[in-house]
């Protein structure tokens, strides 16, 4: 299958949430990851109703949904003032680098106890601000049984993150080398970061440009990484 790594999805459906109503998104998620988990067992999934991804087998049954993952703080009214003062072509461009397939990813989507959703909680979170970097350095400390804003939502998908076996297992599941050491040891996480300490949002145009051009690393990468894997 053809995966166009520049095709903006939010694009293709205008006013509506592309993560709910993109079926070529769907259908991109279905094609990326039905593939063997790291024990070797085959994770398939079909498409199900509102966009979602389904999985059932002995390894369990899990329902899935998209999210573009990634936060430009480019309309956030903390933060908007700042990004105003960059060019506009900058800022749309980068806008639109997150709405491709290497800004994307998908979460089970099945609240457990009636209690939030990880998509949910990453944009919940003031100490995550539905930061892509932060939430695989949560998911880093949790196969490691280290605590992080998101500990108590993890622990509810635990059969969920047990299929990958461990943190390496994910990260290359997910296609996601990109975004930590060579080692696995550790996350690349853009600044601004405090260790969890306070709102992770850029207070400085220093801090934004950084920002950004972490962040816009990171997806192409991960964008030329899908299209590598495609292709193999």
């Amino acid at each position: 299958m053809f995966i166009n790594v520049t095709h903006n999805f939010q694009k293709e459906c205008g006013e509506k949430d592309a993560d709910r109503y993109s079926k070529k998104l769907q259908h991109y998620h279905q094609y990326l990851w039905s593939k063997s988990l790291p024990n070797g067992q085959l994770f398939t999934l079909t498409c199900s109703s509102q966009n979602r991804l389904h999985h059932k087998s002995g390894l369990g049954e899990f329902y899935l949904s998209s999210d573009r993952a990634i936060n430009t703080f480019s309309h956030w009214k903390k933060t908007k003032k700042i990004a105003d003062r960059f060019p506009t072509e900058e800022i749309n461009h980068f806008n639109s680098l997150t709405e491709t397939i290497g800004a994307i990813m998908i979460w089970p989507s099945t609240r457990v106890n009636g209690k939030t959703t990880i998509n949910g909680a990453r944009g919940m979170n003031s100490k995550i601000s539905d930061r892509l970097d932060l939430t695989i350095e949560c998911i880093r400390r949790f196969y490691r049984d280290e605590r992080s804003p998101l500990w108590e939502t993890f622990r509810r998908y635990q059969k969920y993150f047990s299929l990958f076996t461990n943190f390496k297992g994910y990260v290359d599941f997910f296609l996601l080398q990109d975004a930590v050491s060579d080692n696995y040891k550790s996350v690349l996480i853009a600044s601004p970061f405090d260790d969890f300490h306070s709102a992770p949002i850029p207070k400085t145009i220093s801090e934004y440009r950084d920002y950004m051009r972490q962040v816009s690393e990171f997806v192409n990468a991960r964008n030329k990484r899908i299209a590598e894997f495609c292709s193999g």
